[in-house]
């Protein structure tokens, strides 16, 4: 079986970055193993409806992203199956989400959609350009790793932390990679 963990969004903007950022650090703090299945860690970026050959590809995907939820605080994070969105999930607010929605419905109307999982988190709203991430979004993606990392390790995967890089380095130094 072949995951993919699929980060998403716009490093030029701080928050919005924040499924990039994290799909990164995981990738470099950790080394992942299963006996039998594969997993990678794409840079999605705003690519949207693009990365529709890629996602048909894998049996499972975790897409980590940004959302908007009613009655929710910045850095509160969510984790739940596409197919079972709350009702209480949006995921607008920024170009890139909208067409990632659009993209997964198109996957579904195709048959061509993995069985896909949603981590995400409220960002703060930043207007100007930065890569400096909020300090509600950093402890929120603290809660997005270890989410993440339980699920893997509900599928059988196993991972050795080989680095410590934190996630604001990462999004500091993104535009770099």
């Amino acid at each position: 079986m072949n995951f993919l963990i699929l980060g998403i969004g716009n490093i030029m903007f701080a928050d919005e970055g924040v499924g990039v950022h994290l799909c990164k650090q995981l990738q470099k703090n950790y080394d992942f193993s299963h006996k039998t299945h594969n997993i990678d860690f794409i840079d999605g970026g705003t690519l949207a409806f693009h990365l529709s050959y890629i996602i048909a590809k894998y049996d499972k995907i975790v897409i980590v992203d940004c959302i908007e939820a009613d009655s929710s605080n910045i850095g509160d994070v969510f984790f739940f199956p596409y197919d079972a969105m709350p009702k209480k999930l949006s995921w607008s607010g920024s170009a890139h989400e909208l067409e990632m929605l659009q993209t997964l419905q198109f996957m579904e109307l195709n048959g061509d959609l993995p069985k896909t999982q949603i981590l995400a988190c409220v960002p703060k709203r930043i207007e100007a350009m930065s890569f400096e991430l909020s300090n509600e979004l950093i402890k929120a993606a603290s809660i997005m790793e270890k989410t993440l990392l339980d699920y893997l390790s509900k599928e059988s995967f196993s991972y050795v932390k080989k680095a410590d890089f934190s996630l604001q380095e990462i999004a500091l130094n993104s535009y770099k990679n």
